[in-house]
């Protein structure tokens, strides 16, 4: 892994003013709430009136990195108060920043939301909590977050996730590895192409997780527009079933992903769009204070209306008993 950065698209002054005026009147007129039905349906119409160079920041990911930083958005560190120590009390920590993301999101595509997950909110709050240290969630710190497709047991996964940082004062690393980047002989692509084991839901989906339909085995990757595509989660995956070949084959994956991946370290105001389909993200261990100085990111995913990335058979997957809902129908 290399300590780099993504490639920066900066917001000229004019595009932060429209966008965070947006979203503060958004927020004024619907109060400190961003997950009503009518708070979304007026993020709808405002999105769809933002300016060209906002629409052009927000122009689909464009190199075989598979991630970009928005930046240039202004953050006070004592106006969005202390970090949360859960997702389950952030009550409305942040909601402009909630509201902003959406307005982004909805530019870029459909934002969704995931029934079994924070409560059906559409902008997630990503924080280290009490208890989750070790778990392969958001919710862990002491543990590396293994890099891995976001949502990968699903269908309905986004098509891009964004990653806004509120807070990063120990500089803590996401990481990011674009399958466009690796170098794989043509035997290890057609064994992981192969659908041979289920990718299984991970710990934030504690329903999915008691789901009593057969898993769907999967391919790891595939061939589709522009290039190679992956869907990777090795934490979730039983990998103890697999074959010795398709062990050998993942592993060498996993040690090609490893190589080209680059540590970005978000600055508040950054917000990391990564491309579900190319980049599998994680994060670096750090060691939390649970004081309300920790790290603190805000997420948003996203499905590209029309995006033609998947294999056809995943249409018929049960996706444990989960639904995404999308924002806009």
């Amino acid at each position: 892994m290399t300590t780099g950065t993504a490639p920066v698209r900066q917001l000229d002054p004019h595009s932060v003013a429209e966008l965070t005026q947006a979203a503060q009147e958004i927020l004024d007129e619907f109060g400190s709430s961003a997950t009503s039905s009518a708070l979304l349906e007026r993020v709808s119409e405002t999105a769809a009136r933002l300016s060209e160079p906002i629409r052009h920041h927000c122009r689909p990911v464009d190199t075989d990195d598979g991630v970009f930083v928005l930046r240039g958005l202004p953050l006070d560190d004592i106006e969005i108060g202390p970090t949360p120590l859960s997702w389950a009390t952030s009550g409305d920590s942040g909601a402009v920043w909630d509201v902003t993301l959406l307005l982004l999101a909805t530019v870029m595509g459909n934002p969704i939301a995931w029934e079994g997950q924070q409560d059906g909110r559409f902008v997630h709050n990503i924080v280290p909590s009490p208890g989750h240290e070790q778990q392969q969630t958001g919710a862990s710190s002491t543990v590396l977050l293994s890099p891995h497709t976001e949502d990968a047991f699903h269908s309905g996964r986004a098509h891009l996730l964004m990653l806004g940082c509120m807070r990063n004062h120990d500089r803590i690393a996401t990481t990011a590895a674009s399958i466009r980047r690796v170098r794989l002989d043509g035997s290890d692509i057609e064994v992981l192409s192969r659908p041979a084991l289920p990718i299984l839901p991970d710990d934030a989906y504690t329903e999915a997780q008691g789901f009593a339909g057969r898993p769907p085995n999967v391919p790891t990757v595939w061939e589709s527009e522009g290039g190679l595509t992956l869907r990777f989660d090795p934490a979730y995956t039983p990998l103890d079933d697999a074959s010795p070949e398709l062990r050998a084959a993942y592993g060498r994956l996993g040690d090609e992903l490893a190589r080209v991946s680059v540590a970005v370290s978000l600055e508040p105001g950054d917000i990391l769009v990564v491309d579900n389909d190319l980049v599998v993200h994680g994060r670096v261990p750090f060691q939390a204070r649970y004081d309300g100085t920790d790290r603190w990111l805000k997420r948003a995913s996203v499905r590209v209306p029309g995006r033609r990335t998947r294999p056809a058979a995943e249409a018929d997957e049960h996706g444990y008993g989960q639904a995404a809902i999308q924002a806009y129908a």
